[in-house]
């Protein structure tokens, strides 16, 4: 028994038929694989070198194209699509809160399609609540064009949002005896109104040209509007071009993710006759503009 376990437990490394210990043999033939090993290991470092270079080149290549690639991609969408704006104050609460990131659908009004009463619409101000001769830098201004569509930068202060209270040849009148607007006579129970809020502190007749529109802050009481306008150029109203499309949805912050709701509000106003002339409004009263940025934070005017 305990030669069987001497047997069993002996030195596997003993090599009884040439006396040499099997790991002396190992030794000597790991060491010629060793030396092999270095001869190839300098060929094999340089050649891993060279791979990791020719790597590491083609990883910066590809890195740079999908950048460029993805950049590319979000103008276009900014361009064509949808572009991101940010809402700077409260002169369109509660509909929109400050800080809120709407998307402007850009196909809203294309192929022919014109805004309508009630859509919330982001707009350039210039022309009509702002100079339409701003002096810019054009280098600077392509440059902060293409930032401000990936987000990384504030637009110019000429982009406004606002609803739209009236179309070409509306007659907008405020207010009636309920204290409500009159668009073509009809009067206009406007539940998206801030609490609060009257639907005008100050009294208006107005006839809205051709192919411009009448836009009204939600927040009444807070909102420099078309009301406050009609001494600048344009007299307050927005030509239809200038729209940059409709604020569909709210994408930011996470808890606000909703669309913004078409309002039923003018669904019983007619259309406009084609008698109604020129009026004009009265009592206007002095707010302040606050303009909206677009991007990243920048944002409308509520």
């Amino acid at each position: 028994m305990d030669t069987e376990a001497k047997h069993t437990e002996r030195d596997p490394s003993h090599d009884p038929g040439t006396g040499e210990s099997a790991q002396g043999s190992q030794s000597v033939g790991g060491e010629g694989k060793l030396g092999a090993t270095d001869a190839a290991g300098a060929d094999g470092s340089e050649v891993g070198a060279s791979r990791r270079v020719r790597f590491g080149a083609f990883s910066w290549r590809r890195t740079a194209l999908l950048t460029v690639a993805l950049v590319s991609v979000v103008l276009l969408l900014s361009h064509f699509v949808a572009q991101p704006f940010q809402i700077p104050s409260g002169s369109m609460t509660p509909t929109l809160r400050p800080g809120d990131r709407v998307l402007a659908n850009k196909l809203a009004y294309r192929f022919g399609a014109e805004p309508e009463r009630g859509d919330v619409i982001v707009f350039d101000g210039r022309g009509s609540f702002v100079r339409e001769d701003l002096e810019e830098n054009p280098v600077s201004t392509a440059a902060r064009g293409v930032l401000t569509a990936i987000g990384l930068a504030d637009p110019a202060d000429t982009d406004y949002v606002k609803r739209v209270v009236g179309v070409g040849g509306d007659r907008v009148v405020c207010c009636d005896k309920g204290g409500r607007v009159q668009v073509n006579g009809t009067a206009v129970d406007e539940d998206y109104l801030h609490p609060g809020d009257t639907a005008s502190e100050v009294a208006f007749d107005i006839v809205v040209p051709e192919g411009t529109l009448w836009v009204m802050g939600d927040h009444r009481s807070d909102s420099s509007d078309s009301r406050d306008h009609l001494g600048s150029p344009g007299g307050g109203m927005v030509p239809v071009e200038k729209v940059v499309g409709r604020a569909d949805w709210i994408v930011w912050p996470v808890g606000h993710w909703t669309s913004v709701e078409r309002t039923s509000a003018f669904a019983r106003v007619p259309e406009a006759p084609a008698s109604y002339g020129s009026g004009r409004p009265r009592g206007l009263s002095d707010r302040t503009e606050t303009p909206v940025s677009s991007g990243r934070p920048g944002g409308i005017d509520g």
